[in-house]
């Protein structure tokens, strides 16, 4: 065999010499058909190499396009009321979450209002001033951070998050006034494809800024193999660091926004954009808010 290779390489070194960037090039032009991005040739075998694929949520394992479910009230607030607040702060934003709460004031005709004093809070909510009201709408640590005790709302939330619903609360001049329940589809696609990376003997890694329950019910949906939550945009770097201080090799599928910093490596589709893929280094890309 070593002397047939040897007589090749001398007889033929041209063919062999071409023969390598010619197949790089075939698979990376019929990658990009695909909606799949790769950096360099490097990446291609690094990816040969992965062990661990880390996923955002939101838009990758589910379609990305959540739905409302119910509007849950405090003692004394009105749903509507609650919900065209909630609504009015989320018109600015373009988290999905949010266009799903726009979209169920709009169906059931609620009127909207004017914002001052908007803030959008990275991974926990958005506040503003509605009629001299201070309103704030978000998750768990948003309420925390503004001192607001959940009450009565807490075990509600707790129930819907064990199935699968994202909690966002309503607060109203520093009180908790709702929580609005918000519903994203797994992708009919997604229990197939992660049957199938188990199959390759790929780790999946869900990576999410949700609330640990929601997360955790569907994981079990899905059979993912690890859960991490209530992870902030500026986390997700640490957190793919923290897997490859393993030893493992991480590749992530994401959104581009929803990407670590460049030092983190490469990425996937969240809301039906192409994939930016493969940069070659050891790890790869981290996603919600």
């Amino acid at each position: 065999m070593i002397n047939a290779v040897s007589v090749l390489i001398i007889a033929c070194p041209c063919a062999l010499g071409l023969a390598t960037p010619m197949s790089i090039m075939v698979g990376t032009g019929r990658g990009a058909t695909a909606g799949v991005l790769i950096k360099n040739a490097e990446a291609l075998e690094v990816m040969e190499k992965v062990d661990t694929l880390v996923t955002d949520k939101t838009g990758t394992l589910t379609l990305g396009k959540p739905k409302l479910t119910e509007v849950v009230t405090a003692p004394g607030a009105e749903p509507d009321r609650i919900l065209a607040l909630g609504a009015s702060l989320e018109r600015a934003s373009e988290h999905p979450l949010a266009a799903a709460i726009v979209a169920g004031a709009a169906a059931r005709g609620l009127a909207l209002s004017p914002v001052g004093e908007f803030e959008s809070l990275t991974g926990r909510g958005v506040t503003g001033r509605i009629d001299e009201h201070r309103v704030a709408i978000g998750n768990r640590k948003l309420l925390q951070e503004l001192d607001i005790a959940l009450a009565d709302l807490a075990p509600r939330a707790e129930a819907l998050r064990a199935d699968g619903r994202t909690v966002m609360f309503v607060a109203i001049d520093g009180k908790a006034a709702g929580l609005i329940g918000v519903a994203d589809p797994i992708k009919d696609t997604t229990a197939q494809a992660i049957r199938e990376l188990h199959a390759e003997g790929l780790q999946i890694v869900m990576l999410t800024g949700d609330n640990p329950t929601t997360a955790q019910a569907v994981a079990r949906k899905l059979g993912i193999d690890r859960v991490v939550a209530e992870v902030l945009p500026q986390q997700k770097t640490e957190a793919v660091k923290r897997l490859q201080a393993e030893g493992r090799v991480v590749a992530m599928a994401a959104t581009a926004s929803t990407m670590p910093g460049p030092g983190a490596g490469a990425g996937g589709d969240r809301h039906g954009h192409r994939n930016r893929c493969c940069d070659g280094k050891r790890r790869h890309h981290a996603g919600e808010r």
